[in-house]
């Protein structure tokens, strides 16, 4: 099991590295720019070339079942679901194949909004609540992902 985070603008990554050192598990922070990590010895950094989904590109090649990604980018949660991983939001949402047909849907609603004028901004600030919810759903895919081991 490895954790990778879409990480250019990724406001999780503390979070992200305090759940991972609890468990043992490998974090990949891949972005096209250098930025500030936290410091722990379960971190990989990937910096990819600059361009459109470079970095979704790297990772939804190398992620596999039983890995997590952390990402904003609902297609690259989709891609990372399609190869038996699991996604999920900096703001706490679980992605699965249940919902992230809806996910695309309002991402598409939502850029049609942004492209007549009638949208806002692209992402609202991450709020206390959300860290939190961040938290918790991440520690609860890592149990599943741990029970589901266990079992086979």
């Amino acid at each position: 099991m490895k954790i990778y985070v879409d990480a250019d603008a990724c406001p999780v990554k503390e979070e992200v590295v305090r759940v991972a050192e609890r468990h043992g598990i490998g974090v990949v922070f891949v972005s096209n720019q250098l930025g500030r990590l936290p410091n722990s010895h379960l971190i990989e950094r990937v910096l990819v070339s600059d361009g459109a989904d470079v970095a979704d590109d790297w990772i939804a090649e190398r992620i596999e079942a039983n890995d997590i990604c952390v990402t904003q980018d609902i297609l690259l949660a989709k891609r990372c679901l399609d190869a038996g991983a699991h996604a999920i939001g900096t703001t706490g949402k679980a992605f699965d194949q249940a919902n992230i047909g809806m996910a695309l849907a309002m991402r598409e609603f939502r850029q049609h909004l942004r492209e007549t004028g009638q949208g806002g901004s692209y992402n609202a600030p991450l709020r206390r609540d959300d860290r939190s919810r961040f938290l918790q759903v991440l520690e609860n895919v890592i149990q599943e992902i741990l029970r589901h081991n266990r079992q086979e």
